[in-house]
């Protein structure tokens, strides 16, 4: 994309600010003025600087005469291509861009407390608790906050539309800018493993970054668990660049134990074990979770306005972050007690039934798992966890008999479905899936385990509505139903790149409101 800061420099000072091993040549006038960065063809306007990106399915340097047809006045390039403008000839292209978009916004990241959320669980509710701590603990450390993640992000206090969890360098640093210009003091952002690798956020000065956990997920685009790690590490121990100047780790996760062994300035929490910031004796019910809350200024019983034991450890980290800033205590637990309400996360939906339905974005192993140990939390004494789940296509097939498996040991009805099958075949994902559920031990003495009333239904639904529409018809008083893998998304996507518009929270609404006119509502009230 094209993104133009209402600026111009030289060709010359952009250049400067990549290191030695970055920039290798400037072939043409450096004196040159560059009005703006690109890095998609398509959206070039004159007198942009153009990215010639290599990525996993296009080479930006075959772009490149387009490009220079739609007025690029210059090129970062990896090769000479004589195109008739100045080029600046670069190891890598796309590890150039960030320092270069950084430059040319104006470095937006020194003037704000950026506060980054790592890790394969949490970060979206993460960021969203931090972005209303930062705002509530006073200045410092916040103020008006922007926020940037998976659902939305918010500049100036304006929601926009989001189209990858951390934006590409030249849009993110754009996006800093703008909040900036709009008056926010702070940010709140998740950072991926995806953009950590490929440099999108190596020119972002963060003030805070926050460590939640690491899970099984993404092995279709890291090697191994290990490669994965090393990704989110490189948010708190860069190659290049500065750390950030506060490291918040979560040391009731194995990894997180193993990077905080790293970071001896780290600021530590954890639910359930010591650290800077812990939650003990933690209860949760369908709304609310309450716990004794130790910090380095003593203990407090809080009432975190938010269901799940998941959630605690979200508000940990978020907690343990701005305090740590400067934040004060008194205002963010507060702010804590109000919680804050984050789309397709442990979301209920409610039309007067007499059971509980969530919908929940849980879309790896552990976070299915969490999600379905803190339904379990909720069931009356006689009620059931009703799950529907399926998993995304071109992606991680590893972890599709894991979530089988886990579905199968602690729900009571599972009903596997159809998430993003993207190119594959949604049929064959589901028998992944239900290869996982076959042989799970019943009966074991474990309190949680499915099946515990003497009754388990495992189906394959292909057709992910009438999925949801069969879980919320079975459902009865004091059951939870379990909506998992999507969330907030707003559309399924098939082969071909179609899509299809489609909203969990949606379909489980009109599946309540069908109950009165459905005829199996005397079989439920029987």
């Amino acid at each position: 994309m094209g993104s133009g800061g209402g600026r111009a420099m030289k060709l010359e000072d952009l250049v400067a600010s990549c290191t030695s091993d970055r920039a290798l040549a400037l072939r043409g006038s450096g004196a040159l003025e560059v009005s703006g960065l690109a890095y998609d063809s398509r959206s070039v306007g004159g007198g942009e600087l153009f990215f010639c990106v290599t990525g996993l399915r296009e080479d930006g340097h075959d772009h490149a005469e387009q490009a220079v047809r739609a007025g690029a006045c210059a090129l970062v390039v990896e090769r000479p291509l004589a195109l008739g403008v100045p080029e600046v000839l670069v190891t890598s292209a796309r590890a150039a861009m960030a320092p270069i978009a950084a430059r040319f916004f104006g470095e937006p990241s020194r003037e704000l407390t950026v506060v980054g959320v790592t890790g394969t669980n949490g970060k979206t509710t993460t960021a969203y608790l931090s972005r209303a701590l930062l705002e509530a603990g006073g200045s410092p450390p916040g103020g008006p906050t922007g926020l940037l993640g998976t659902v939305k992000s918010v500049i100036g206090g304006h929601d926009r539309t989001v189209q990858r969890t951390t934006p590409e360098a030249i849009d993110l640093q754009a996006d800093l800018r703008a909040m900036l210009d709009a008056g926010d003091r702070a940010c709140a952002m998740e950072v991926s493993s995806h953009a950590l690798t490929l440099g999108r956020v190596a020119a972002i000065e963060f003030a805070a970054a926050i460590f939640t956990n690491l899970t099984q997920d993404h092995l279709d685009f890291h090697a191994t668990m290990e490669d994965y790690f090393q990704a989110k590490r490189s948010l708190f121990l860069p190659s290049l660049g500065e750390p950030p100047r506060m490291s918040v780790i979560n040391v009731g996760d194995t990894y997180g134990r193993r990077l905080a062994g790293e970071l001896p300035n780290a600021v530590t929490f954890a639910v359930g074990g010591p650290a800077d910031y812990s939650a003990l004796r933690v209860r949760c019910a369908l709304e609310r979770c309450r716990f004794e809350l130790h910090t380095p200024d003593g203990a407090h019983e809080l009432e975190l306005a938010m269901p799940g034991s998941f959630n605690v450890a979200n508000a940990l980290g978020a907690l343990a972050a701005v305090h740590a800033l400067g934040g004060d205590l008194e205002r963010l637990l507060d702010a804590l007690a109000r919680g804050v309400r984050v789309p397709g996360r442990f979301e209920p939906v409610e039309e007067g039934q007499d059971f509980a339905v969530l919908v929940d974005y849980a879309h790896t192993p552990d976070s299915l798992e969490n999600v379905l140990r803190a339904a379990r939390e909720l069931v009356a004494r006689s009620g059931r966890v009703i799950c529907v789940f399926g998993a995304g296509g071109d992606r991680d097939t590893g972890k599709r008999p894991l979530m089988g498996e886990i579905a199968a040991r602690l729900a009571d009805v599972v009903l596997v479905t159809s998430d993003n099958p993207r190119s594959e075949d949604p049929e064959l994902i589901i028998a992944q899936i239900m290869q996982g559920t076959e042989g799970v031990a019943r009966g074991r003495n474990d309190t949680i385990t499915a099946g515990a009333r003497g009754e388990q239904l495992i189906d394959a639904v292909s057709d992910r509505r009438a999925a949801i529409m069969r879980a919320v018809a079975q459902a009865r008083h004091g059951d939870v139903v379990i909506i998992a893998g999507k969330g907030h998304e707003q559309g399924q996507e098939f082969a071909n790149a179609r899509r299809v518009p489609f909203d969990d929270m949606t379909v489980a609404r009109e599946a309540l409101r069908a109950l009165d006119r459905s005829p199996l509502q005397e079989a439920r009230s029987a």
